[in-house]
């Protein structure tokens, strides 16, 4: 009997002896209270039985879920905020000096950090610029903010988010109708410069409308008057040339502007210089005789 005793106490002791760290887990080893080894490697380990005491902690990402706050804003308004926090373990032996391997201290004093920073973040802001405003700035201050002021706790905040941003009842009807008020100025403003532009470019439109008529008037006007040169020094080439010709030609042209209508009526002599071309010639057969 006593030699089984013995034999299971050994076995205890030797038992007691190895411990394993999970890949999963941050671990110190503990001696009479005092750390000896902090950020044990994953696997088995070894240690001095009664003496050695090895403690683990969680070292996954962990989310810290925490009520709806509420914050006051620049105008000291209400905001209802209700967000949450990604952390992890990252410095085990300051964890463990801050929190006595605590989960539950390390959370609490994990929220008050954020609280805190919000509170702040959230005072120097309107309710309008909390609102409608830059949230992913928000974020990326208050996980930096955070991240650094968490470091005493041996944390490291890796993200806080807003999942949510609430007005409280007595106070949303009137800040939306403020919105409302702003956005229907900012509206206004907007299509009075709107109009200003579109005036200013109809006026460069008619400005440049005048301008190419006029050009073109006178472009138009200069080739008339050099299409006139032109004609007129034919004509008066074609004179010197073939005065009788031209004389014809001439005649021609006064019968087509006077009698081409076909509803013009002339009363002249045949005897006129107008008819001394008709005069000249042949009559058809069977033409009546001119009176």
């Amino acid at each position: 009997m006593m030699a089984g005793a013995l034999l299971l106490l050994a076995l205890l002791v030797a038992s007691s002896a190895f411990y394993v760290v999970d890949l999963r887990d941050r671990a110190i080893l503990l001696r009479l209270g005092e750390m000896v080894e902090t950020d044990l490697p994953p696997g088995l380990h070894v240690k001095l039985p009664m003496l050695d005491v090895a403690r683990t902690f969680d070292g996954r990402l962990q989310t810290l879920d925490i009520a709806p706050e509420r914050f006051l804003t620049l105008e000291k308004k209400n905001l209802i905020v209700d967000f949450y926090v990604k952390w992890r373990i990252d410095d085990v032996a300051r964890y463990y000096r801050a929190t006595g391997g605590s989960e539950f201290v390390a959370a609490q004093r994990l929220e008050q950090i954020v609280k805190d920073g919000l509170r702040s973040e959230f005072g120097r802001r309107t309710v309008q610029e909390a609102v409608s405003g830059d949230r992913v700035q928000l974020v990326q201050t208050m996980t930096a903010l955070a991240s650094r002021q968490s470091q005493e706790l041996g944390v490291e905040v890796k993200e806080v988010r807003i999942k949510r941003m609430d007005l409280p009842n007595e106070v949303s009807s009137s800040v939306f109708a403020r919105m409302e008020a702003e956005r229907a100025r900012t509206a206004r403003e907007l299509r009075a410069e709107g109009e200003e532009a579109a005036e200013g470019v109809r006026a460069e439109a008619e400005r440049q409308r005048e301008v190419m008529l006029a050009e073109a008037y006178r472009d138009s006007e200069r080739l008339r008057g050099e299409g006139d040169r032109v004609a007129a020094e034919t004509f008066a080439k074609a004179h010197l040339t073939a005065p009788e010709f031209y004389a014809f030609y001439r005649s021609l042209q006064a019968y087509r502007e006077a009698l081409g209508g076909g509803d013009t009526t002339m009363v002249l002599s045949t005897d006129s210089e107008f008819f001394r071309y008709f005069r000249s010639l042949p009559a058809p057969p069977n033409a009546p005789v001119a009176r």
